[in-house]
């Protein structure tokens, strides 16, 4: 395990920032991890769910093996309204469906692993921040009108990206050892 990041000068090396020095006691690291196993989940649930048609949100006859769309499916519904709606519509193709359920099972098994947790991180907030813009909770009659559960995923991404919650209970660990990863510290 290294200790200090390689120096980019003849200064001093610059310490490797770990999720204990950012996050000083076990218990607020091990609810870290838990927030991190959660919103994975959710993420690995929906591409389990849309590919399967496990019955849940996503009925047998609709699923992604039996020639569902998932995203054709969301982007022309009745869900999608607001200013955004003819871009989003316009963009429902079998080209978004298999990126989208890449994007779900992608940032799933990544923040579950606690592996390239930033780069997840930034992909799972702009599919949530899409998915978002399509239903324009700003409209009278939603619940709420600017914070709804894609925000809250966005940012509980966020905060396991920024703690490296990857560290407990998952890969992370081992995954900041990578050389690649060493070179290139975006990958976290």
């Amino acid at each position: 395990m290294t200790a200090t990041a390689t120096p980019r000068s003849s200064a001093a090396p610059v310490p490797v920032r770990t999720q204990e020095t950012i996050v000083t006691t076990v218990s607020a690291r091990r609810s870290l991890a838990l927030l991190r196993l959660a919103t994975g989940f959710i993420f690995l649930w929906a591409f389990l769910d849309k590919t399967f048609g496990l019955g849940y949100s996503t009925p047998s006859e609709r699923a992604w093996l039996n020639g569902g769309t998932p995203s054709q499916g969301f982007l022309n519904s009745p869900a999608v309204v607001g200013p955004f709606q003819g871009f989003f519509q316009s963009i429902a193709s079998p080209a978004t469906d298999v990126l989208f359920m890449l994007g779900m099972l992608g940032v799933g098994a990544a923040v579950m692993l606690g592996v390239g947790v930033r780069v997840s991180a930034w992909a799972g907030s702009a599919i949530m921040l899409m998915m978002w813009a399509a239903e324009w909770p700003l409209t009278a009659g939603s619940t709420n009108p600017v914070m709804d559960y894609h925000i809250i995923y966005a940012l509980a991404l966020v905060v396991v990206a920024v703690t490296f919650a990857g560290d407990t209970w998952g890969l992370g660990r081992m995954w900041r050892e990578l050389p690649l990863v060493q070179k290139y510290t975006w990958l976290r």
